[in-house]
C-alpha cells in the first residue's frame, strides 16, 4: 500500500507528487503546442514542398527515439553484467523490483571515474540500468539502493520515453537552424530570380527554428527538473530511507569536485540522463537551463519526506 500522502501509479509501488505531477504536464502541453505550431510554419513556409517537412519530422523523431538508449549506452562505454560480476548492483535491484512490483531491467556497468547512474531504453524489453565504476566504489549500501530507486522510478515512469518524445523538437529545430544558417553563409540569402524566393523561405523557416529551439529547451530543462524532484521522492517513500539518498547526492556532488574537468566535459552531454550532473549550475540565473534542480532544493524536499515518514511512524 502507498504511504500517506503519496498517491500509486497504478503499475508499481511508486509514487508519485500530484503537483509536480500537474505541472509536468502543463509543461507537456506547452511544448506540444509549440510543436503543431512549428509543423505549421513548416508546412505554410514550404508550400507545395510540405510533405518534405512531414518527411524530415517524422525520420528525425523515429532515429532519435529508435536509437537514444544505444547512442548512450555507446557513448558513456556501458556493458550488461551478470550477477555474477556485479552482485551489489544486481541484489539492490532485485530488492527493488521486488519492492516496487516491477519488472526487473537489464543490469550494466559503465567503467567511469565519474560518480553517476542512468536510466536508458524506450519500453520494458530494452530498459537498462547503469551505475558507473566510480560510483558503486564510493557509496555505501544503502546509498547505492537510494540511486537505483531513484533511477527505477524513472523507468516505472517512462521518464526516458517522454524526455525523448520531449527533446526530439529541439533536436529537429536545431538542425533546421544550423541547416539554415549553413544555407546563407554558402550565398543562398544573396541570389536573384526564383532562389529570392527559396531564401526568403529558409530565412522564415532559420528564424522560426531558433524562436522553437530556444523556447524548447528552457521548457525540456525545466521537464527534466520536475521529473528529478519527482524520481528522488518517488525513491525516498520506496526505501523509507530518503536520509540515505540525500547522502548519496552529497557524496556525489562532492566527488565531482574530484574528478578532472576534462572527464566532465565528456559526461557533460548526458547530464539529462543522469542521477546527478557532471557539471551543476552555481548561478542562481543558469539554473533555467539546468537539467538537475540544485543539490540545495533537492535535499530540501528530502528532508520534508524524512519529516513526514517521521510523523506517519
Amino acid at each position: 500500500m502507498p504511504r500517506a500522502g503519496t498517491v500509486s501509479n497504478g503499475r508499481t509501488r511508486f509514487v508519485a507528487d500530484r503537483g509536480l505531477v500537474a505541472r509536468m504536464l502543463v509543461t507537456m502541453f506547452v511544448l506540444g503546442l509549440l510543436y503543431v505550431v512549428f509543423v505549421g510554419v513548416l508546412v505554410v513556409a514550404l508550400g507545395r514542398m510540405w510533405p518534405l517537412a512531414v518527411i524530415l519530422v517524422g525520420s528525425v523523431f523515429i532515429a532519435q527515439f529508435w536509437f537514444s538508449d544505444r547512442i548512450a549506452m555507446f557513448a558513456m562505454g556501458a556493458r550488461e553484467v551478470t550477477p555474477e560480476q556485479a552482485p551489489e548492483l544486481h541484489g539492490a535491484i532485485d530488492r527493488l523490483c521486488a519492492l516496487a512490483d516491477m519488472p526487473k531491467p537489464k543490469v550494466a556497468i559503465a567503467d567511469s571515474d565519474v560518480p553517476n547512474a542512468f536510466a536508458t531504453g524506450r519500453n520494458s524489453k530494452n530498459v537498462v540500468v547503469c551505475a558507473t565504476t566510480g560510483l558503486m566504489r564510493r557509496l555505501e549500501p544503502a546509498e547505492l539502493e537510494g540511486v537505483v530507486a531513484h533511477e527505477l522510478s524513472h523507468v516505472a515512469h517512462r521518464d526516458v520515453v517522454v524526455m525523448t518524445i520531449a527533446s526530439f523538437l529541439g533536436v529537429l529545430a536545431g538542425l533546421l537552424t544550423r541547416f539554415g544558417i549553413q544555407f546563407g553563409l554558402f550565398g543562398g540569402f544573396n541570389r536573384r530570380g526564383n532562389d529570392q524566393n527559396t531564401a526568403v523561405v529558409m530565412l522564415v523557416v532559420t528564424a522560426a527554428s531558433v524562436v522553437v529551439y530556444a523556447l524548447s529547451f528552457v521548457l525540456i530543462r525545466t521537464l527534466s527538473r520536475y521529473r528529478e524532484l519527482s524520481a528522488d521522492r518517488s525513491a525516498a517513500f520506496l526505501t523509507g530511507r530518503p536520509s540515505a539518498l540525500a547522502s548519496a547526492l552529497t557524496k556525489v556532488s562532492g566527488q565531482m569536485a574530484k574528478i578532472p574537468t576534462r572527464d566532465l566535459r565528456k559526461a557533460e552531454p548526458f547530464n539529462a540522463f543522469f542521477f546527478a550532473p557532471a557539471i551543476a549550475n552555481k548561478e542562481s540565473l543558469a539554473n533555467i537551463f539546468a537539467t538537475h534542480p540544485t543539490l540545495e532544493r533537492r535535499l530540501e524536499q528530502l528532508a520534508r519526506i524524512s519529516g513526514e515518514l517521521g510523523r506517519a511512524a
